[in-house]
């Protein structure tokens, strides 16, 4: 059963009566500026983040480091793909004794110290102020955007640039609830109703997406901005995980043309497959959700070229 912290305490999280999946909101909600006498001022080097690279919100984190030119700035502390009853497991291979944080075992420490008394999700991103030891956010949205305009030494694109800012923010809208969140509430659904209700919103809203991709390059207009980031990860972890794991088995992206020009397009730009690990993602979901695949059996999964040969670090 999924653990939450109660008081500080790992407890079993509450079971949902009405059969559909809620994800609970985001408890720490700070903020890194440049601004003079900031709580949290833009310093390279004073942040750190723990990330799953299975994650499609920390998927998204992932690409704005990526494309922002961020890796230097903030260190990462990376979770194991596989998940215990307590939670993420912190990937002790690929712990990096330079960063100067504690050595956990289990994400929920790190939230035990920082908050002693935190009752709420044991979640990744999150993005920890190691000068202070409190957490500054949980919420991948507002990581995603203070990245983008925090660090005055960043380089890359604008990724929320103002003349399109407000059509960033009515797709992100439209794309959250029925496809981002949409894949899950379809996936942990516990009754048919649940389960109908998600997967009737998550098709209406992908062929929306599909109409919009048919007459322009990217979500926002002609280049790549931070609602793409968030929906890329989504449509990658589609066909070789959410299909099958999740039942999701109507259509594909495959059988979409634009998103799945879309898809590979945006796999092949510059500094995206170094974020990319399916074999990592295909082992989290499948080994992780025992509720869902009691067997721990990884399929065999698409042909390797379901979005043309996106370069990866392993398929399984």
């Amino acid at each position: 059963m999924p653990k939450m912290l109660i008081n500080g305490i790992l407890r079993d999280k509450p079971a949902q009566s009405d059969g559909r999946f809620h994800r609970l909101p985001s408890s720490f909600r700070g903020w890194i500026s440049p601004d003079v006498g900031a709580d949290f001022p833009a310093t390279s080097g004073r942040y750190h983040l723990y990330m799953s690279k299975a994650c499609p919100w920390c998927h998204g984190v992932d690409l704005v480091l990526s494309l922002k030119g961020l890796r230097q700035a903030i260190g990462i502390t990376w979770m194991d793909p596989v998940m215990s009853e307590d939670g993420w497991i912190i990937d002790q291979t690929d712990f990096d004794e330079t960063t100067g944080v504690p050595r956990d075992r289990y994400l929920y420490q790190v939230y035990q110290r920082a908050e002693p008394t935190h009752t709420g999700a044991i979640t990744v991103p999150l993005l920890l102020d190691t000068h202070s030891d409190q957490i500054v956010s949980t919420d991948s949205a507002d990581i995603m955007r203070m990245l983008n305009t925090a660090f005055t030494d960043a380089t890359g694109p604008d990724l929320y640039p103002a003349e399109v800012a407000a059509e960033i923010d009515r797709l992100a809208e439209a794309i959250q609830a029925p496809i981002r969140n949409g894949v899950y509430r379809v996936g942990f659904a516990t009754t048919q109703d649940a389960y109908d209700e998600a997967a009737h919103q998550l098709y209406l809203a992908l062929d929306v997406v599909e109409a919009v991709l048919k007459t322009q390059r990217f979500l926002a207009g002609a280049i790549p901005t931070e609602v793409d980031l968030k929906l890329f990860p989504t449509l990658l972890r589609f066909d070789p995980v959410y299909v099958t794991h999740f039942r999701i088995d109507r259509k594909r992206i495959i059988d979409y043309p634009a998103l799945s020009r879309y898809l590979t397009e945006f796999a092949q730009l510059p500094d995206v497959a170094e974020t990319i690990d399916l074999q990592h993602i295909r082992a989290h979901y499948f080994l992780s959700h025992r509720h869902i695949n009691p067997s721990g059996i990884i399929p065999i999964g698409p042909e390797p070229d379901f979005i043309i040969a996106v370069p990866t670090k392993g398929a399984a």
